[in-house]
């Protein structure tokens, strides 16, 4: 589980197919004591987990489900790459429940300046874009971010200096395609409420027979 709050930009050493699945090696400016082969690192908020380290450099392998949802076949060497280690237990959560499973890809349609904040804009598919609600929150290649609004196929993030100064935010033009992980709370509910095979989801009778209306 992590946070969505970004420790250091890390950069892509390298990228090697190896049929469906990708091996990664990322330079990154972590605490050498802290970390360990089998530890999970989330990597443009992708959950991975250390598979061999020396000399900073850590080593990824990406499994197919992965590769596909993700937009780790599109980097290339030098490509920066937002990097967070597992939440401890009993750590402050100043961001949002990140699982690190990446939903799908987005896409950036526009930057917006005004004022000191930059609004950004992101297009994703129909079948993502309904579990995002004004306010809430959303992970974008990791980032914990709080929605400003929400159209039929886009919603819009605003981001501070701060986050633009510590994340790849910075780098980022339109077009380009980003990591999307919709909530977690937001999953369930839809899940809940969606028909089953064994008849109809969450209605306002089952709320009353429950007791909850």
């Amino acid at each position: 589980m992590f946070t969505g709050l970004i420790e250091c930009i890390g950069s892509l050493v390298s990228q090697r197919r190896t049929g469906e699945s990708i091996r990664l090696e990322v330079a990154a400016a972590l605490p050498p004591e802290e970390v360990a082969v089998g530890d999970s690192i989330a990597v443009n908020g992708a959950c991975l987990t250390v598979t061999t380290l020396a000399n900073g450099i850590y080593g990824f392998d990406v499994s197919p489900e992965t590769v596909a949802r993700t937009t780790f076949h599109l980097l290339r060497p030098g490509s920066p790459v937002n990097i967070e280690r597992a939440l401890k237990l009993g750590g402050r959560l100043d961001g949002h429940l990140v699982t690190g499973h990446v939903d799908c890809m987005g896409r950036l349609e526009s930057r917006i300046s005004k004022g000191s904040a930059l609004f950004l804009t992101f297009s994703l598919p129909p079948d993502h874009i309904r579990l995002l609600v004004e306010k809430g929150s959303v992970a974008i290649d990791g980032i914990s971010l709080t929605v400003n609004t929400v159209e039929a196929d886009r919603f819009t993030v605003a981001i501070i200096p701060h986050t633009l100064e510590k994340t790849t935010l910075a780098s980022l033009s339109p077009g380009q395609p980003v990591n999307i992980e919709t909530d977690i709370i937001g999953k369930y509910v839809a899940r809940l409420i969606a028909p089953s095979q064994h008849g109809g989801g969450l209605t306002l009778e089952k709320l009353m027979q429950n007791g909850f209306i």
